[in-house]
């Protein structure tokens, strides 16, 4: 982590070479957009005249309008504090995000109509689906990074062909292996046990290498002491080793919480009822597939947040013990 007595200070947007540059970059950027034919180009029609008529003037005059309050914007902001910075930068880049969501001319009304059918039975769906496979997946994660530290041979294989098995491979290819191909061996698996198997499997994989990490980052006389005071392997694990690699384990695994909340959308391919199902088959039904899309895009965006937030928390709880 860095701090700020370890970078330099002064900021960057309050030196002239660094706002010319930005000038130019973002001068260049809109003059290729070619902003005329829209609501700036309106706006800007007492300088210009007609937008779609004023050539490569307009596009100029847009274009230097624009990198003149952009230029301004970042220069202003560089004078307040570091809280009302992220808060103001955060709010800018929302309002230009909802402004290109405005762009496709979406019906609000048909969103608003049909949310609570993606919350009540998309959502549940789409959760459900992902804390059953961060749970079998944690179970997997832990038994595979312990195989692969032990010194037995026939345990070390398994958890390395099983970790460069389910890395290796594309997790749809995963999903049809077991939807598809089991069933050919007479073992047949409903589209919702199917896709917690292989959202489990492939991330279990990905774990099994953090934990291994995790484990491994704890001094190896840890466990002699532990040994010499008559611990087992299993209560030193308990008490003394993942205690400690918890702090090194949680951000690369809580990243693999929200990768995997997302592509549990995968499972729609075999029928599931989730989030991405539901968005496709309300937008097919009414020819609005935009508006579908962008409302499970934002609920996909605030689920992430919400994790986002609890593995914060959670690293901040293990830095203050381990201070303590």
């Amino acid at each position: 982590m860095l701090y700020s007595d370890t970078v330099e200070s002064e900021l960057l947007v309050h030196k002239p070479w660094f706002v010319a540059a930005m000038f130019a970059l973002v001068f260049v950027f809109t003059f290729m957009l070619n902003l005329t034919d829209t609501a700036m180009g309106e706006l800007m029609r007492p300088v210009i005249g007609n937008p779609l008529q004023s050539g490569v003037y307009g596009r100029s005059a847009i274009s230097f309008v624009v990198s003149i309050f952009f230029c301004l914007n970042i220069v202003l902001i560089g004078f307040a504090s570091f809280r009302a910075q992220v808060t103001i930068v955060w709010f800018e880049l929302l309002l230009l995000l909802l402004a290109f969501f405005n762009a496709f001319n979406l019906s609000l009304p048909f969103i608003w109509k049909n949310l609570p059918i993606l919350l009540a039975q998309g959502l549940f769906t789409t959760v459900y689906v992902a804390a059953i496979s961060v749970f079998v997946a944690t179970l997997i994660a832990v038994v595979g990074a312990v195989a692969k530290l032990s010194g037995n041979g026939f345990a070390v294989a398994i958890a390395s062909f099983y970790t460069s098995f389910f890395r290796g491979l594309p997790l749809l290819m995963q999903l049809y292996l077991i939807y598809l191909g089991l069933p050919q061996l007479g073992i047949i698996i409903d589209a919702v046990p199917s896709g917690v198997l292989a959202l489990s499997f492939c991330y279990g994989a990905y774990m099994t290498e953090i934990f291994r990490a995790g484990i491994q980052s704890i001094d190896r006389g840890q466990w002699e002491a532990s040994r010499a005071m008559g611990f087992g392997f299993g209560l030193t694990m308990r008490r003394i080793i993942l205690p400690q690699a918890l702090p090194v384990i949680i951000p690369p695994t809580g990243n693999q919480f929200i990768s995997m909340l997302k592509d549990s959308s995968l499972v729609s391919i075999v029928g599931v009822w989730e989030l991405t199902f539901l968005a496709r088959s309300l937008g097919q039904a009414s020819f609005k597939h935009m508006e579908m899309l962008i409302a499970v895009a934002l609920i996909y965006w605030v689920m992430s947040i919400c994790l986002e937030f609890i593995q914060a928390r959670i690293e901040r709880h293990y830095a203050r013990s381990k201070i303590r």
